[in-house]
């Protein structure tokens, strides 16, 4: 049988997306899930939890612990079994803490089944927008990582209208049948991962460069022989090269140290990538994603059916908004995007302070703090639309973006490992944040977004040689650098490769696939040599 059934170029690139995608959503259904799972009377009388904020935020957050020592396991596991083994193997583990969620009769095994689920969602949240980003076209890349994203605000937006629809089911379906739904998720992942096509980039890496280029050209529905094809090949092998010869041990990276071969900025790119991790989690946004029906009822007070509904029809405005991302991505910039989405966040956070400040003034008439608490519901819905269109997908596509081919897979698990440990944070701060400090909580992300206010179409090996060279340490002073399109010279490089590669012979190619390998093999060789000395002494 034909690899992948038969399938090449853009179908091929579509299934990769596909399986992406559920992975994606499958995030997003967890991340929402729960929210309503924690308003659910039957829920709270088993695992007696009523009246227990602290208890509650822990069970509720004790998933991105989970998450968090998931996504930093990538960086050991990560380029040893590549994308898709690193998927499915996230994959079986989040199955195993989905039966101990469902089939749960006490806090203590929720605990163990939130966490070992969280585990198996970060290796997978680590992986597939890596893989996506490495199997895709830099014209297509960010689009289709956007295209995750709002993939993932689909899985929220459906575990709203699940966990609202089952709130009129009585007894434990009411919340056990909305967390068994994750297999449905789970399932496609199975049916789709094992016959697609792995990372051309990390095959490069690993010396197998026949297969990588096979894989280049049934994405681009071409022979391998094509020029385009050669040209693709040698800019990776380029880049494989260079940042092995620049390669720094994780050891220097702890202790501060890149020494002489620091030439690919690796520090700063890894924290560039992590940094707008922390900054989306700290934008508010899981205020609201776990907790909406949460705020809806303790700061605004409307009742618990009227909360999950408005929950629910928030989500539906959520996706639809991000749609707007996919777009523009590429036109807009991935700074611009951000940077515009944290100055409405501001904006909205603010009224959203200053609404239930007025919703909380007991000198105040009923009727009044009720006006002042319908206001706020709308600045609720506005946020979304600012963070779906600008820092949803954004950070998820950045660390894949930044980093170096050889720091790729630990970068994008760094950033993941970021996300996650911010994102528990705010989970766990939230339940207890509203009973005490009221309004008052709602400024702290007002003051967040306001601090974030003060690069699209290219290719991965672009950047490679962007901080290859000097860049600069404020990039709003090279043009070049926030550009929104593909710098000219490089798009003349590119096609003088082109020209250049278009009278190479196969047998040339081969032989300089073969020269590649070995010195990969010569390359791998040198390093464990060099780690054991490392260690002996």
């Amino acid at each position: 049988m034909a690899p992948y059934f038969g399938m090449k170029g853009a179908w091929l690139t579509f299934w990769v997306t596909v399986a992406c995608a559920t992975d994606m959503t499958l995030f997003g259904y967890d991340q929402g899930v729960f929210g309503g799972v924690i308003v659910t009377p039957d829920f709270l009388d088993l695992l007696h939890l009523n009246g227990k904020a602290t208890q509650i935020s822990t069970v509720t957050a004790i998933y991105d612990i989970g998450c968090f020592f998931g996504a930093v396991s990538v960086i050991v596991i990560g380029d040893p079994l590549g994308r898709k083994k690193c998927i499915l193997l996230g994959s079986t583990i989040m199955s195993i803490g989905a039966i101990l969620q469902i089939a749960s009769y006490g806090t203590a095994q929720m605990i163990v089944g939130r966490i070992i689920a969280g585990i198996g969602n970060g290796i997978n949240t680590s992986t597939a927008p890596v893989w996506q980003g490495e199997t895709s076209k830099a014209s297509w890349r960010g689009k289709l990582i956007i295209i995750e994203m709002i993939c993932n605000i689909a899985g929220f937006s459906l575990s709203n209208w699940v966990t609202y629809g089952f709130s009129f089911v009585s007894h434990s379906a009411a919340w056990r049948v909305p967390l068994a739904l994750q297999f449905l998720f789970i399932f496609i992942l199975f049916a789709t991962v094992p016959w697609l096509p792995e990372s051309p980039r990390w095959l490069m890496a690993k010396g197998r460069v026949e297969e990588a280029d096979k894989i280049l050209a049934d994405l681009e529905n071409t022979d391998v022989s094509d020029p385009l094809i050669i040209t693709q090949s040698k800019d990776i092998q380029w880049a494989v090269q260079y940042e092995r010869d620049n390669a720094v041990r994780w050891v220097d990276l702890l202790r501060g140290r890149t020494g002489n071969n620091g030439g690919t900025h690796t520090l700063r790119r890894l924290f560039l990538g992590m940094g707008t991790q922390a900054m989306q989690q700290l934008s508010g946004i899981n205020v609201t994603s776990y907790y909406l029906p949460t705020v809806l009822i303790e700061s605004v007070g409307l009742s618990n059916n009227l909360a999950r509904l408005l929950a629910a029809c928030n989500s539906v405005s959520y996706l639809l908004f991000s749609l707007i991302g996919i777009p523009n991505v590429e036109r807009w910039g991935r700074r611009k995007m951000m940077m515009y989405a944290a100055a409405g966040q501001f904006f909205c956070y603010t009224i959203i302070t200053i609404c239930i400040r007025y919703n909380e003034d007991t000198g105040l008439g009923v009727q009044t703090r009720q006006a002042w608490a319908k206001g706020s519901i709308g600045f609720f819905f506005l946020y979304y639309v600012f963070f779906g269109i600008g820092w949803q997908g954004v950070p998820w596509l950045y660390p894949t973006e930044i980093n170096s081919l050889a720091m790729r897979t630990k970068g994008a698990a760094l950033g993941t490992a970021t996300n996650w440990i911010f994102n528990f944070m705010v989970v766990e701060i939230t339940p207890p944040g509203i009973r005490t400090l009221h309004w008052r909580f709602y400024i702290i992300w007002c003051v967040f977004n306001f601090a974030f206010i003060p690069t699209a179409s290219r290719s991965l090996e672009d950047i490679s040689r962007f901080f290859a060279g000097h860049a600069p340490l404020l990039v709003f002073r090279d043009k070049e650098a926030i550009s929104s399109k593909r710098p000219e010279h490089l798009v003349e490089r590119e096609k003088e490769e082109y020209r250049r590669n278009s009278s190479v012979s196969p047998a040339e190619v081969a032989t300089a696939n073969a020269r590649f390998r070995r010195m990969t093999l010569a390359s791998e060789k040198l390093e464990r040599q060099s780690d054991e000395m490392t260690e002996s002494v």
